[in-house]
């Protein structure tokens, strides 16, 4: 199994007490731990603007200009983003972005992309808030124009949603084939059919029953579309609360409770609880065993957050240590 690392970027009240101008060393510090060890294939940030599971004035850095800053700064690690939202950016432009990032990066992006979901932060920076089938409808097409452009260097679509005429696409990525794309969320009727089209990578979880019927449903539409199923590697998100013991476990869950206190205080016993009940919750031999099962399923990719990641390294450092090591090799 592969891994990733979502790096602390405020949009889950996951940098709060630190001071704006430690913020990004903050980062760049977890960032270089996980480029110069071998657990961690790839580094992750979100794509949005307001924090949850409120919105607050507290800070919410952009995912793509992080992706720049981390592109300078690391030398090994992929870098991607789960997940941009489509619509939050014209597609060329988008992709002329993410060009330029992998050649920053000595090609090493990877592009994760989806339909979009935050109400709020839709409304609140202009965007309206389209129905679920146009906002899949324009992922579909963005995603046609970023591929043209990175595999031929120009794109033509008169879509719509999206029109594009002549769009040139220079520099390219230096990846061959273009960017790997990740097309997150499970809808079944039409994100997993965008997936079988166009994905390196998928990206949905809610437990395991769900797992393997999406994963027969992604099959059925790789079938449909006359794409090889073994070709997509399938991915989810995990937030990780670990411990050396059941004790230690509790001991964190107390931590997030009170940290959340501090800035949204009604929601702070139900944060706790939401992780307590998560799959990657417990000791280091429960979360082996758990992966072990989801690898089993086909699972190849596990992307994990941390909630203390800005302010304590023990539970990443703990992971690397007694979790990784069981799975990866």
């Amino acid at each position: 199994m592969r891994f990733g690392l979502f790096i602390p970027q405020g949009w889950r009240l996951d940098l709060v007490g630190i001071d704006p101008r430690d913020q990004w060393p903050v980062m760049r510090r977890l960032a270089e731990h996980a480029d110069g060890g071998t657990v961690w294939e790839s580094l992750w940030v979100y794509d949005h603007f307001h924090t949850t599971p409120e919105p607050t004035q507290e800070a919410t850095h952009e995912a793509w200009a992080l992706m720049a800053a981390l592109a300078a700064s690391t030398d090994r690690v992929r870098l991607g983003q789960m997940c941009t939202c489509m619509s939050y950016r014209n597609p060329a432009y988008l992709a002329k972005v993410a060009s330029t990032v992998d050649v920053v990066s000595g090609g090493r992006v990877e592009m994760g992309i989806g339909a979009g979901w935050y109400e709020h932060e839709w409304r609140a920076y202009g965007y309206g808030f389209p129905r679920a089938g146009e906002r899949i409808a324009r992922l579909d097409e963005g995603v046609q124009i970023m591929r043209r452009l990175w595999e031929t260097g120009t794109a033509t679509l008169d879509g719509e949603h999206y029109q594009v005429d002549g769009a040139l696409g220079y520099p390219q990525p230096l990846q061959e084939g273009g960017i790997p794309l990740w097309i997150a969320g499970g809808g079944e009727k039409k994100t997993l059919r965008i997936a079988a089209q166009h994905a390196r990578y998928t990206n949905f979880f809610g437990s395991p029953e769900e797992f393997v019927h999406k994963s027969g449903i992604l099959e059925e539409h790789c079938r449909g579309v006359g794409r090889d199923f073994g070709e997509i590697t399938r991915s989810a998100n995990f937030n990780v609360v670990v411990g050396a013991s059941e004790a230690d476990v509790d001991h964190k869950l107390e931590w997030v409770r009170e940290h959340y206190r501090g800035v949204i205080p009604e929601r702070a016993d139900k944060t706790a609880e939401e992780l307590r009940g998560g799959y990657l919750t417990g000791t280091p031999e429960q979360l082996v065993e758990r992966l072990q099962h989801l690898e089993g399923l086909g699972l190849g990719y596990a992307i994990t957050y941390f909630a203390d990641a800005a302010y304590d390294p023990g539970s990443i450092e703990l992971f690397e240590r007694e979790v990784a090591p069981a799975l990866y090799g």
